[in-house]
């Protein structure tokens, strides 16, 4: 009995800590702009994979992406997709042309800096 009344403070915390960490966006207007992602990991603390795109969050609603190819086959590739903040979190397009949209969430925004959690991956930004 004496273990789950240590564990139990512990969970409590750990949730209270996990459920406060995210940031509400109150509107597209939190984010609006050009961003440098800079990486992206499939964990916050793990490996982050360095990554060269350009995301502008423009206010009529559509997020351009910009990626550079560092290999340089294909030099630099243009996608716009459609998005919108929606209960503090980002719903952007799954694929141009289709109507499947994800839910991401910021994770922090600090400054020029910004974590989104989106259902595979943990993208890093910076503002330009």
């Amino acid at each position: 009995m004496k273990k789950y009344a240590k564990i139990v403070p512990l969970i409590a915390m750990f949730m209270s800590f996990s459920a406060s960490a995210d940031v509400d966006l109150k509107s597209n207007a939190d984010i609006l702009g050009r961003w440098k992602l800079y990486a992206e990991a499939t964990k916050i603390d793990g490996e982050q994979k360095p990554v060269t795109i350009e995301w502008d969050f423009k206010s009529d609603g559509i997020l351009k992406q910009t990626a550079t190819d560092s290999v340089g086959r294909t030099k630099e590739m243009k996608i716009d997709m459609k998005y919108s903040v929606e209960n503090g979190d980002i719903k952007k397009q799954k694929t141009p042309g289709q109507e499947k949209y994800e839910s991401c969430n910021v994770v922090e925004k600090e400054g020029s800096k910004m974590i989104i959690k989106c259902p595979f991956l943990y993208y890093f930004l910076t503002k330009i």
